[in-house]
């Protein structure tokens, strides 16, 4: 009978233990996006000297309209499309250069950052 009470104690404090973790994954958190926009698509597309010339943001993203600044040649244009969850799509002359998740160690010039949003605390991903 002592057998069974300690089991039921050691279930009791191992939910316990769960509640505790599945607590913390139920935490609104933010996702911060930072993009050198010119550098990017410098990396991405080659060229010189991009520049944005238009934004448009909804709910769910922003997107850059942006065209490269030449004198010599007829320049690029491009679409750069960042989702809030840290998705992104960009278009050069209509093709897709990139169409994915921007992640660490994905551009020099693209960086994530994710924050607690109730304190605002930074989180630290594994």
């Amino acid at each position: 009978m002592n057998d069974q009470h300690d089991l039921h104690a050691q279930l009791a404090e191992q939910l316990e233990l769960d509640d505790g973790i599945a607590s913390e994954w139920n935490e609104p958190i933010i996702c911060r996006v930072e993009v050198d926009l010119p550098g990017w698509l410098t990396q991405l597309a080659g060229g010189k000297e991009w520049e944005v010339y238009s934004e448009d943001e909804d709910e769910n993203c922003i997107s850059f309209a942006m065209r490269e600044k030449v004198q010599t040649k007829v320049a690029k244009m491009a679409e750069v499309t960042l989702y809030h969850n840290g998705y992104a799509i960009v278009d050069v002359d209509g093709k897709a250069l990139f169409d994915g998740t921007l992640t660490s160690g994905t551009s020099e010039c693209a960086h994530l950052s994710y924050y607690h949003a109730d304190s605002g605390e930074p989180v630290t991903l594994n």
